[in-house]
């Protein structure tokens, strides 16, 4: 992508409004604007992350046996008064009604609709176990929507949903979503620290949220260390199989946040006490019968007689983590991207645009780089190099190929690593060697 073509309306000032890192370097960067309160626009270099995030999430749900369907976005009433959930809710729900006095409603969760998609679809427990998500827009009605994206009123969700004949089938179920959590947050260049939690407004006996760590975290929590050193990425993981030593191997960790900090337990570890603050940027929940009681949710068990599905919810925040990602991984000259979601993988700047060398070397770069499949952001502004420089930073691409006609005299142009901001001069083959890998 020419940047010349490209629409990326970056800013040289932060917006006052912009209280946090990530909202800052979003408006900033050109990522988002603001349309109203809590709800936001997605110009093209914030659509494109969101996207890539979108993807990893759906791949690693698509490898746990995860089927995608989509929901609608506004659901009707009497699901959610089947479920008593209508009333107790709250004024974070959006309530709607229709031309024909119908009442509907702006869906916060998908509880009350996939239960009503299972119940008339499945009767026995030989289509069992099933694991449903999708991947939509919810709105929540924040009483004090800020922080950008990171506590927005409409945001992008991934949730899904698990319908099993028994409560072992459902704790399976269960764990098969929280080691999947674990390795779609590394594969975003996150570490995310599994922690206890309360169900609130969801329901259930049984809850986890995932955090990840970020100095301008909202969450004060307190880990083990060793909780920072696990990779499943790099394991082969037999997700029909017993996965509760990988559960056992985080949850027996010490994990706390500050309002459940256990001064002795910290006092025991020692050094292996870490303090820090957290994001959260997924949450899951087993609640058993809650919803296929409430609504009626039966299949025929192995011996005829009719049983209550038990079931789970599985939420992660996809708009959510493009701000969480900034808030783990930026600096003052900008955001820094992990490479698994950047919008482009190499930004290609021209020192001198109009220069006959410069512009030859660049466009044989752009297109070598292109037919290797490597997405590339070039600036060909004819804009200062203390622009381009600026500009390049502030989006955070992984890499920076630099040419200008000094080096090009000398048969080099630099390469850099925006992560480290390590330089390296080398010849335009190695440079495309090296960043087509």
């Amino acid at each position: 992508m020419r940047l010349s073509r490209y629409f990326l309306p970056t800013l040289k000032e932060t917006p006052s409004e912009a209280q946090i890192a990530s909202h800052r370097l979003m408006l900033r960067a050109g990522m988002i604007r603001q349309s109203s309160a809590g709800i936001y626009s997605w110009l093209p270099l914030g659509f494109r992350v969101l996207k890539r995030i979108e993807q990893i999430v759906r791949e690693e749900q698509n490898a746990i046996g995860c089927h995608e369907i989509l929901m609608p976005t506004i659901q009707p009433a009497d699901l959610w008064r089947e479920s008593k959930r209508y009333d107790a809710y709250g004024p974070e729900m959006l309530r709607i009604t229709d031309r024909h006095e119908r009442d509907m409603l702006y869906g916060p969760t998908n509880e009350e609709q996939i239960t009503d998609i299972f119940r008339t679809t499945v009767r026995s427990y030989r289509h069992l176990p099933k694991l449903l998500y999708h991947i939509q827009w919810k709105f929540r009605d924040e009483i004090r929507p800020r922080f950008g994206v990171m506590r927005g009123r409409e945001f992008l969700m991934k949730d899904a949903y698990s319908f099993d004949i028994d409560k072992a089938g459902a704790r399976l179920s269960y764990n098969k979503m929280f080691v999947s959590y674990l390795r779609t947050f590394e594969r975003l260049g996150l570490k995310a620290i599994p922690m206890k939690a309360e169900s609130g407004p969801i329901g259930g006996d049984m809850s986890h949220e995932f955090l990840i760590l970020a100095d301008t975290g909202e969450s004060e929590i307190a880990y083990h260390r060793d909780l920072l050193n696990i990779d499943l990425t790099k394991r082969d993981i037999d997700f029909d199989g017993n996965l509760q030593p990988i559960v056992d191997t985080f949850t027996l960790k010490y994990a706390a946040t500050d309002q459940e900090r256990d001064p002795v337990t910290e006092k025991n570890l020692g050094e292996n006490l870490v303090t820090g603050r957290g994001v959260e940027v997924g949450h899951i929940f087993y609640f058993g019968t809650k919803y296929s009681k409430a609504m009626n949710a039966l299949v025929t068990g192995p011996d005829g007689d009719e049983v209550m599905v038990e079931m789970g919810s599985y939420g992660i925040g996809v708009s959510r983590l493009v701000g969480g990602i900034i808030e783990a991984s930026h600096d003052e000259a900008g955001i820094i991207w992990p490479e698994s979601v950047a919008p482009f993988k190499v930004g290609l700047i021209n020192l001198k645009s109009n220069d006959a060398d410069c512009d030859t070397a660049c466009e044989g770069m752009y297109d070598a780089l292109g037919k290797a499949g490597v997405d590339v952001l070039y600036d060909d502004r004819g804009e200062r190099a203390g622009v381009k420089f600026t500009d390049m930073d502030l989006i955070g691409l992984p890499w920076q190929l630099i040419a200008g006609p000094r080096g090009l005299k000398a048969g080099t142009v630099e390469v850099k690593c925006r992560k480290t901001g390590e330089r390296q001069e080398v010849s335009i083959d190695s440079a495309l060697s090296m960043l087509s890998q």
